[in-house]
């Protein structure tokens, strides 16, 4: 059963993958572009390479001859994973999932076009007269995202003609890897936003979590809980949604697959992730009886997943440094969240810090039918108090 892992990308939520992974005896090499990522501190052996450089990754996987290819972020030479699936390796969920949706373009018209899925009006642009012939089309405001980032790098709202040059400039300078083509979406007027964690496995039906409500800033996670309020046909219709486009992609893993909720037009389609969530660092707090991590394991070494129950209500707030240091950063406050019942503080240990990087989390729970918006305003209260310094 022991399997040999190599996970392309070592963040926080790879760390969380690769406890799980150890959990089940499993082997795994974390791989990164810098020494000391979160992954491989607890990894069996660790690589540094830029993934974007496909000769280096064609070396990586011959050196350690993988049974299992998990890649945990979108900077990678994703088309040599094809190469690598027809070897039989294993790539998860599948590299034709991991080559769409590392690709807005690629993911949207699978979803819109393909599919039929229900999706805010876009374009593409790959020049700023490109962009301002689309923002004509779509109206302002609208919201503008490089083809290929993450955690909203690049992503701006344009609400006006005057803000489109600064939003270009913007976006290519957040864009990932080599592709400088933006997206440019009209501005969908939401009630509220979901992550609904969906697991596709080898031998078994897709599985669905309960939602997962979130709020972002710049297109960046800031806190997320658990269950999201969420009217039953707008459910009913966001897991039809999932279990389509997850279909499509093939593979087993877990996904993260977001919507846009407007009580007046319904859910729509927004974005999916081919690995664990960020959002769903709340099943940290145990609201379910199987975390995203262990989900997300599970589905990879084709164990049955039997059922997702909701435990307990959870919620989620980031710990972000206000400094930038090469050296490794220090925490004061921990002990004031520790105080706190029913709550638990995650230090990810990035070995360096930039302004607005995430560096660690607090989840709190409580029973299921606590007040909500009260473990919420708890669970950020004690984030804030951690200062990284």
């Amino acid at each position: 059963m022991t399997r040999k892992i190599l996970l392309l990308g070592s963040g926080e939520l790879g760390k969380e993958f690769v406890i799980a992974a150890k959990r089940k005896g499993q082997y795994v090499i974390a791989c990164d572009s810098y020494a000391g990522a979160p992954a491989m501190q607890v990894a069996d052996e660790f690589e540094v390479f830029s993934m974007l450089d496909g000769d280096a990754l064609e070396a990586a996987v011959a050196k350690h001859n993988p049974d299992i290819i998990v890649p945990e972020i979108e900077a990678i030479r994703t088309e040599r994973l094809y190469d690598f699936e027809k070897r039989g390796i294993q790539v998860v969920p599948s590299a034709k999932a991991v080559n769409y949706t590392m690709n807005r373009k690629a993911i949207r018209d699978l979803a819109a076009k393909e599919l039929g899925l229900k999706t805010a009006k876009y374009f593409y642009a790959k020049s700023l007269e490109e962009l301002k012939e689309a923002a004509e089309k779509v109206g302002f405001p609208c919201v503008v995202k490089p083809l290929m980032s993450s955690s909203g790098k690049g992503q701006s709202v344009v609400k006006s003609a005057d803000d489109i040059e600064k939003a270009w400039i913007y976006g290519c300078e957040g864009s990932r890897g080599d592709i400088k083509e933006l997206i440019i979406e009209e501005f969908i007027k939401f009630d509220s936003e979901i992550t609904l964690l969906t697991v596709t496995q080898q031998n078994g039906p897709t599985l669905f979590c309960p939602p997962i409500g979130h709020v972002q800033i710049s297109g960046d996670y800031r806190e997320s809980f658990q269950p999201a309020p969420i009217r039953p046909d707008h459910l009913a219709q966001a897991q039809e949604m999932a279990a389509k486009v997850t279909e499509a992609l093939t593979g087993a893993g877990i996904w993260g697959v977001e919507f846009f909720l407007s009580n007046e037009n319904g859910v729509y389609f927004s974005e999916l992730s081919p690995r664990p969530h960020d959002t769903g660092m709340v099943t940290l707090a145990g609201t379910q009886n199987l975390s995203e991590f262990e989900l997300h394991c599970r589905a990879v070494l084709g164990l049955p997943i039997p059922e997702i129950t909701q435990e307990r209500y959870g919620a989620s707030a980031v710990i972000l440094s206000t400094i930038a240091s090469q050296e490794a950063p220090r925490y004061r406050g921990e002990e004031e969240v520790c105080k706190e019942t029913n709550t638990y503080l995650r230090i990810f240990g990035k070995p360096f810090t930039r302004v607005n990087r995430r560096m660690g989390v607090v989840v709190s729970y409580a029973p299921v039918g606590s007040d909500l918006d009260a473990l919420r305003d708890k669970c950020k209260a004690a984030a804030a108090k951690v200062e990284v310094y």
